[in-house]
């Protein structure tokens, strides 16, 4: 039988299975069939990708994607809707940041994870009713419940979120300094899944060294990590001991850019000492979206700019990201696996990156989305690829429809 679609003579980078070259990738029906050079076997449609990046889906752990949650709702309402902004950055899996709590899951389920096209999956806030002002009320903290129903939706719940929490009121009896993190992490043990921290240090009660060494467990991962409040560059270079003390205990760290969250000052200095975050996503919401950050794309192409490798870049945008949700399966173009892929150009010329707090950083190239394929179906295709010029195209094409009433 041919292969449904063979794209040919793309520069491969599967950093799951050490792939970097030149190679032919065949797809039959939603499943990686073959990868090798020359593929010659027949094929329904063959798109030559010569000149291109082909790479696997990539998959961006910490965007807020339930948007319209209505008036009952919580009052952070700047969710994006998730097939929108995926697929035109090449992006295949999107992992909602703890936006719904126990109380909006199963509603979130329903109107948006199940009916999207993306792969949604999800981490639950450990307030259960989830995100906004729930953040601040540790009554809402609610452990047992939480992992239960993580267990219940184990398919796409990949873990707790903790955000937000108490970063400036002083402290009480109703809100001790470590009420939101505690709490999630016990969910996460009960349920025996990771933890994903957006914090605020507060020292002396609540330092961030604290945080990262004693709070955290291995596997869990604190997001935002090149954002302003945290002490990560020493006054006289090189970085704080706590980071790599943090990194060898197995403590992730994912770069969680946002409207608000991403410094070069913190994020220049830590790539040029060999501590890069150990996945790249955006914190993707309205407020990002129209900020510094703008899509997953956007935000691996400015850490490119800041020194990462391109084949580095794509392996924190594909295998880390998928090992951090325990979604191992993900992230590659192994045979078997579920044909989700990103077909990239690398536009070389001079461009300009912003951070979060006004800084700009020089760049010489961005990387763009040619074509995305969900599951073996073409989600995206903006500039025809494998389609013929319209003064070429089939019969059909020049056929006018019948119109109502004639």
């Amino acid at each position: 039988m041919p292969y449904d679609l063979v794209l040919q003579g793309g520069h491969v980078i599967d950093p799951g299975n050490g792939r970097d070259g030149v190679m032919d990738v065949a797809i039959s029906g939603d499943r990686i069939a073959r990868v090798a050079p020359h593929i010659e076997d027949p094929a329904v449609k063959t798109l030559n990708a010569a000149g291109l990046y082909v790479t696997p889906g990539l998959i961006d752990i910490h965007v807020h994607v339930f948007p319209f949650r209505g008036l009952d709702g919580p009052s952070w309402q700047s969710s994006i809707v998730p097939d929108a902004h995926s697929f035109r950055a090449g992006v295949t899996t999107f992992v909602d940041a703890g936006t719904t709590g126990a109380d909006d899951f199963p509603r979130f389920k329903q109107l948006w994870i199940d009916r999207s096209a993306t792969r949604v999956l999800a981490w639950l806030n450990i307030a259960a009713r989830g995100m906004g002002d729930a953040d601040q009320d540790p009554s809402n903290f609610d452990s047992a419940r939480a992992a239960e129903m993580a267990a219940a939706h184990p398919q796409t719940i990949v873990g707790i979120k903790t955000a937000h929490y108490w970063t400036h009121d002083p402290w009480d009896t109703a809100h001790p300094p470590w009420a939101s993190v505690d709490a999630a992490v016990d969910a996460g043990n009960r349920c025996d899944r990771p933890v994903m921290v957006d914090f605020w240090p507060r020292p002396p009660e609540r330092p961030y060294a604290d945080l990262i060494l004693e709070h955290m467990r291995p596997g869990d991962i604190h997001t935002h990590v090149f954002a302003q409040q945290f002490p990560i560059v020493k006054a006289g270079g090189g970085l704080y001991d706590h980071l790599w003390q943090a990194r060898e205990r197995g403590v992730l760290f994912d770069l969680g850019h946002g409207a608000a969250s991403f410094w070069f000052r913190n994020a220049m200095p830590a790539l040029e000492a060999g501590f890069p975050p150990d996945s790249i996503s955006t914190d993707l919401h309205l407020s990002s979206l129209n900020g510094a950050a703008l899509d997953t794309l956007h935000t691996i192409s400015k850490c490119i700019a800041m020194g990462l490798p391109l084949q580095e870049a794509i392996f924190r945008s594909t295998v880390t990201p998928a090992r951090a949700i325990r979604r191992p399966e993900l992230g590659t173009l192994s045979e078997g696996a579920e044909a989700d892929v990103a077909v990239l150009r690398w536009v070389d010329r001079p461009r300009s990156y912003a951070d979060c707090g006004g800084a700009r950083l020089e760049g010489s190239g961005e990387l763009q989305c040619e074509l995305t394929l969900r599951a073996g179906r073409i989600v995206w295709n903006p500039v025809g690829l494998g389609m013929p010029t319209w003064r070429a195209a089939p019969e059909p094409y020049w056929h006018i429809p019948a119109l109502q009433g004639r």
